[in-house]
């Protein structure tokens, strides 16, 4: 008899359990996603990143770096997972994205390629400029922020560029005309830049003598660089905006029938001993 009382308490118990272990699952998924991964905070060269201050809502700063993309990017780098009308969600017309943006497409329909030949493109930079759709994704927009403003002189490079953030890149300014030429004079950091104590491993600081200066100031250089990273993060992800505000009313809707859920479980085990 209380071989059989046991497994009757056992087979009575065991939902339980299982909802407690499903309830522990659960806790430990939302903890996962929540501490996920986060951005890098040093480059390749182990110099600090600035923080991009972007913003996806502000449709001038991304009509501002659509502009930019096309004009000085989008001669040797292409979006080819991007089309143009896509940009008419940016509140730009047909006409303003044909008259203003395009200049090797006929229709807005197409996508944002280039017409330069990846063998000609190989002999002049050694490499093949790479597709931008999602290096947004790929590197982060801290990153392109901090890469687009570390551009300086060194005679000892092919292009007569280098870069703080990746070393002995092939690729030049391509936006000195409005940043200027600059030289760079080196400084190291005492200390971690994560550390309170300043203990661990320096990350280099760099400073920099501007030798002729560009078409905008720095203050204007910065803001420049902030709009076309904010329009190479949309590009790399255009239903971002969208994507991000049905998983906000979806997590509001779970968190509404979660008093109902639990008031039905109460009433369902009420009887259960």
């Amino acid at each position: 008899m209380n071989t059989l009382t046991t497994l009757a308490e056992n087979k009575v118990c065991a939902p339980r359990r299982n909802w407690k272990r499903l309830q522990v699952l659960s806790l430990l998924f939302a903890a996962a996603v929540l501490t996920g991964p986060s951005p890098a905070a040093a480059s390749d060269a182990g110099v600090k990143l600035d923080p991009a201050p972007i913003n996806p809502t502000d449709v001038a700063s991304l009509q501002s770096g659509a502009r930019t993309f096309a004009n000085y990017c989008l001669n040797c780098h292409s979006a080819s997972l991007m089309r143009w009308n896509r940009l008419m969600e940016l509140g730009l017309s047909e006409s303003q994205i044909k008259d203003n943006l395009m200049f090797a497409s006929d229709k807005v329909g197409e996508l944002m390629t280039v017409s330069m030949i990846r063998k000609e493109a190989k002999q002049a930079f050694g490499a093949v400029p790479p597709d931008l759709s999602v290096t947004a994704r790929a590197r982060g927009a801290d990153w392109l922020y901090s890469y687009l403003r570390a551009f300086y002189r060194d005679p000892a490079r092919p292009s007569g560029w280098n870069n703080a953030v990746f070393e002995n890149v092939g690729m030049p300014n391509p936006l000195w005309q409005l940043q200027g030429e600059r030289v760079r004079v080196e400084q190291t950091a005492k200390g971690g830049a994560d550390k309170k104590d300043g203990h661990g491993p320096a990350h280099p600081s760099y400073k920099y003598e501007l030798v002729k200066s560009g078409s905008l100031s720095p203050v204007q250089y910065d803001e420049t660089v902030r709009d076309l990273v904010n329009f190479l993060v949309y590009v790399a992800e255009p239903a971002a905006p969208s994507r991000k505000l049905i998983g906000t009313l979806v997590l509001l809707f779970l968190l509404a029938l979660l008093p109902l859920v639990w008031l039905l479980k109460r009433e369902f085990w009420k009887d259960v001993h």
